[in-house]
């Protein structure tokens, strides 16, 4: 209950701010003109139902981790409480861009407001931060449950994984506050074209006619402490169970042992090659058609494929969902 209200009481600030700004943008001021992939109304189509698909999967596939481990008491765990938080973030992270860029290939408008370009930015930002903290957190349940499990139970208890599920939600809330109120006070006068499937950061900062270099210093030393100590804390609980499954003198007890993180580590490797590839290359290289498809990819798809990642090697999600077909086969009968 704590973590809503301070998550709404931030986002409420951020918004009232947005709205009492003064908009002495010059492009802006007309808000902004998304190019998305492209101008050939012959291809909307096809991308409208591409990108329909990918986020009706996404929607799907979270909702039934979700009322799994809502509904099952054999899944009321540590482990599958943060997986449900992961699914909740999985779907707001993809709401953040699939709604809107759905009405741009069904209508061919391609412009949004600057405030809601600036709403959009925030809560890519916040979603994103989130998503590096929750799977920090994640990693070290894993090595909690792995390297010292006879302290896990008490450890790992109801109230440490809320704190730690709330911790991610605000800090995400937070931490992308200050970075979107600095750009949304930048002039923007050259253009107001982003050239780019959503407002991201980057191509807003190209497209300011004023110094960015401070924002861009707070935006590295923000990204770099966030990035830099999730990854190294992720890495450090990696490196304790790896060296623990090593330990395990017989084959199947390490192919048992790894196959309960094999999953997260799947999710948490791709997730930071994705963003390290469009984050942290040298401008000299940053190429904003790259930057497009990898975007698609880490808000996109990798939502939608969490759930079959989680899924697949797990042994109770998949007992828990044949358990509801069952009944729900057995109700049909």
């Amino acid at each position: 209950m704590h973590s809503s209200s301070s998550s709404s009481t931030s986002s409420s600030r951020f918004l009232l701010h947005l709205e009492s700004a003064p908009l002495v943008h010059n492009s802006s001021a007309d808000g902004f003109l998304i190019m998305g992939f492209s101008d050939s109304p012959e291809l909307r189509g096809p991308l409208f139902l591409i990108f329909l698909l990918i986020y009706l999967v996404t929607l799907l596939g979270n909702l039934i981790i979700i009322t799994l481990i809502s509904t099952n008491a054999h899944l009321q765990k540590p482990m599958y409480f943060f997986l449900c938080n992961l699914s909740c973030l999985d779907i707001s992270y993809s709401s953040v861009t699939a709604p809107y860029l759905l009405h741009i290939f069904s209508t061919g408008d391609n412009n949004i407001s600057f405030t809601m370009c600036m709403v959009q930015l925030y809560f890519f930002s916040s979603l994103a931060t989130m998503e590096y903290m929750l799977l920090t957190t994640m990693a070290y349940d894993r090595y909690m449950a792995i390297c010292k499990p006879l302290f896990y139970p008490q450890v790992m208890n109801q109230r440490t994984c809320i704190l730690l599920a709330a911790a991610a939600w605000i800090g995400g809330f937070v931490s992308a506050t200050p970075v979107t109120i600095l750009i949304s006070t930048l002039n923007y006068c050259s253009s107001n074209i982003i050239n780019h499937f959503f407002c991201d950061l980057t191509p807003l900062l190209k497209l300011s006619c004023d110094d960015t270099s401070t924002i861009e210093l707070i935006i590295f030393i923000e990204g770099f402490f966030l990035l830099f100590g999730c990854s190294v804390l992720t890495m450090m609980s990696y490196l304790f169970i790896i060296s623990a499954i090593l330990k395990i003198t017989s084959t199947q007890g390490r192919y048992k042992t790894f196959s309960t993180c094999g999953s997260h580590l799947t999710s948490v490797t791709v997730f930071y090659v994705l963003m390290i590839s469009v984050y942290l290359r040298p401008a000299s290289v940053y190429s904003l058609a790259e930057s497009k498809f990898i975007s698609v990819l880490y808000m996109n798809v990798i939502p939608m494929l969490n759930p079959i990642i989680y899924s697949l090697r797990n042994k109770d999600v998949i007992k828990a969902l044949k358990a509801i077909s069952g009944n729900a086969q057995q109700m049909n009968y």
